[in-house]
């Protein structure tokens, strides 16, 4: 019972680095934002304000840059994490146990094989579920403020990802993937540059896709008047705004059910491994 109670412990003081340099990343960010959205704008209208009209490219241009440039940066960084997750699910959290006998030898001091692979899952995707909780609400926060400031509407795959818990699934299926894989191959090298290509062709799949996760609207006589904020995806059909949500949520979704599919998959491989 104290090994198995001291597991999750041990899984955090195995892999503190990890979510040290997770929290930092996350705190980070979201201090980045408020940062960006209490000093850097205003700072920026100054320089508009200033820039006597109609006289072309001045250093307005570029001092709008500041604010649009890494607020863009920040929701990049943060959707394209689970390349991490991938990497380090695949190589360090299952991968290197596996390949070194550490997981074998946990086995022998009474924790169960599906106990020992519960918790290494467990810890970090709380880990993961609270970075995005923190992150998602002062991004959509920071992306609305300034919008006259910035260039990227929420159809960017970034942004789209970034404003709800769409970047959070990524982050779960690409924990489930990597688990997965270094189960499948045992060893921690291959295992971590396979999770990282099945993440980057399932998310360039979804991107392929997302636009017909809902069905569109055509602009024309007698429809609502398209603006720059709908999402124009073909000749003359769009998506508005208030199509975000059904989007989004579609794509939550399946990458949920890939994560369901792939633990599953992963516990079931597991068991019949150490019959």
């Amino acid at each position: 019972m104290t090994a198995v109670g001291g597991l999750p412990r041990t899984v955090l003081r195995l892999h503190r680095t990890a979510g040290i340099v997770w929290a930092v990343f996350v705190l980070g960010a979201v201090a980045w934002l408020v940062w960006l959205n209490q000093v850097t704008a205003d700072s920026v209208r100054a320089t508009l304000d200033s820039c006597p009209r109609n006289s072309g490219i001045c250093d307005a241009v570029w001092a709008s840059l500041d604010y649009s440039g890494p607020t863009s940066w920040i929701s990049t960084l943060m959707y394209y994490s689970f390349w991490a997750v991938a990497a380090w699910a695949g190589g360090s959290l299952i991968g290197r146990e596996l390949e070194s006998g550490t997981a074998r030898l946990a086995w022998t001091q009474g924790v169960t094989p599906t106990r020992w692979l519960a918790v290494k899952l467990a810890v970090p995707a709380l880990l993961i579920v609270l970075g995005g909780a923190v992150f998602v609400p002062v991004y959509r926060w920071a992306w609305s403020a300034n919008r006259d400031l910035m260039g990227d509407d929420w159809s960017f795959p970034d942004v789209f990802a970034a404003h709800g818990p769409a970047v959070v699934a990524y982050g779960l299926c690409a924990l489930a993937v990597g688990t997965l894989t270094a189960l499948l191959l045992r060893r921690s090298l291959p295992a971590l540059g396979v999770s990282v290509a099945v993440m980057v062709v399932l998310n360039q799949y979804l991107e392929r896709q997302r636009e017909d996760f809902w069905p569109t609207v055509t602009g024309g006589s007698g429809r609502p008047k398209v603006t720059n904020e709908w999402w124009h995806v073909g000749d003359g059909t769009y998506h508005p705004p208030s199509h975000f949500w059904p989007l989004h949520l579609v794509e939550t979704g399946i990458l949920l059910a890939v994560t369901a599919a792939a633990t599953t998959t992963a516990f079931w491989l597991l068991r019949r491994r150490t019959r």
